[in-house]
């Protein structure tokens, strides 16, 4: 490669670099700019080195043909000449491909920022009854369920019988306290060019959303799993099993299985049941005849299939369940602190603390169904 060529790849990795480092302070607009500045350079490069390539080919050309003068050594003529039959590609010379050869003047496109992958999440939380409490346990006070017969008729001057009173009973709560601890170097915190605190702080953001997920879950698989046999085991569900005292504001939770279950569900016309509800078009209702039912879909990552039983829970978990929070999740971070054989201090870290403090309790058993549909 002569000088001038050098010279415009040289300044080609130069305009690349400018371009990298434009986009790693967010400067998009400049960054564009630069690229078309970076464009025109190599188009120019381009340009150039074929010429001179095919000023090459023509020597080969006469070389091999004999037209070529022999001035000069024949050595050199022959060295020249074993150059043009390897396309000029020389064992020592230098290439992009191999680091001390010129690779390590070639700029890597390495971003320090860090990206995430899409995923998909969902808080259960949200369809339980949350109750803020300010002590570690307690109780909650509710009149038991019985079946009432009414007056009896009595005829004049004969004695009036007694009749049942309510009842009641008490539904406690202890407060459970659930943590972790995750220690990151200060060299980290100090040198990289990405937010450490930020994302770590979102990470354990999920980690408390998990932690509220399962303790739900295990309360809905406290209650017995059945089996929902179709469509007609769902009306049956809502129609028998919840009644009038929960039907009217029953939803399904379920997951992409059911979702994929419910979304190929049809009427005897070919209609799809699962619909867009007209006054909230974001959310899914099944419609099928006289049933109504809005559906919630929770990822398969937060609650899974198990084996072929896809998770039916038809219901009003906010009366089904209730949740007590003791104290939101609260996040300390110490350089100092040390636990077990682990001393931040000592090991120039810091120690980021996240501590929650709730309870998960079964309210009503009858406001909700643990079901599975079988899948195929």
């Amino acid at each position: 490669m002569n000088k001038k060529l050098q010279e415009m790849l040289d300044g080609i990795n130069e305009q690349k670099t400018k371009v990298q480092n434009l986009v790693a302070v967010d400067k998009v607009d400049e960054a564009k700019t630069a690229k078309e500045e970076l464009q025109k350079m190599q188009d120019k490069y381009d340009l150039v080195k074929d010429l001179e390539d095919k000023e090459k080919e023509e020597v080969v050309a006469k070389v091999a043909t004999g037209g070529a003068k022999t001035a000069g050594k024949n050595d050199a003529i022959k060295e020249f000449a074993n150059a043009a039959r390897n396309g000029f590609r020389m064992s020592n010379a230098m290439k992009e491909g191999n680091n001390p050869d010129g690779g390590y003047t070639v700029p890597e496109d390495i971003s320090t920022r860090i990206e995430e992958y899409r995923g998909a999440t969902a808080s259960l939380v949200d369809l339980v009854d949350v109750e803020p409490v300010s002590t570690n346990k307690g109780a909650r006070t509710f009149k038991k369920r019985s079946q009432q017969t009414g007056f009896v008729k009595v005829g004049e001057g004969n004695a009036i019988p007694g009749k049942n009173t309510p009842q009641f009973e008490r539904l406690e709560y202890e407060i459970d306290k659930y943590a972790g601890y995750f220690p990151v170097t200060n060299e980290l915190l100090a040198d990289s060019d990405a937010n450490i605190v930020s994302v770590l702080t979102r990470w354990i953001g999920d980690e408390s959303r998990i932690t509220r997920n399962k303790l739900i879950l295990e309360i809905i698989n406290s209650k017995t799993a059945v089996e929902v046999e179709g469509l007609i085991g769902i009306k049956k569900v809502l129609n028998v099993t919840l009644g009038q005292a929960f039907k009217p504001t029953s939803r399904i939770i379920t997951n992409d299985d059911g979702l994929q279950y419910l979304d190929t569900l049809v009427d005897d016309k070919g209609n799809f049941l699962l619909q867009p509800d007209p006054a909230t078009p974001m959310q899914m209702v099944l419609a099928a005849g006289a049933t109504r039912i809005p559906i919630t879909v929770i990822p398969n990552g937060d609650m899974p299939t198990d084996d072929d039983k896809i998770p039916f829970i038809i219901g009003d978990l906010k009366e089904g369940i209730k949740f007590f929070d003791r104290k939101q999740l609260s996040i300390m971070a110490s350089s100092e602190a040390s636990t077990g054989s682990f001393n931040a201090f000592e090991q120039d870290m810091t120690l980021f603390r996240a501590i929650e403090r709730e309870d998960c309790i079964l309210r009503d058993g009858e406001a909700f169904v643990n079901g599975y549909i079988v899948g195929e």
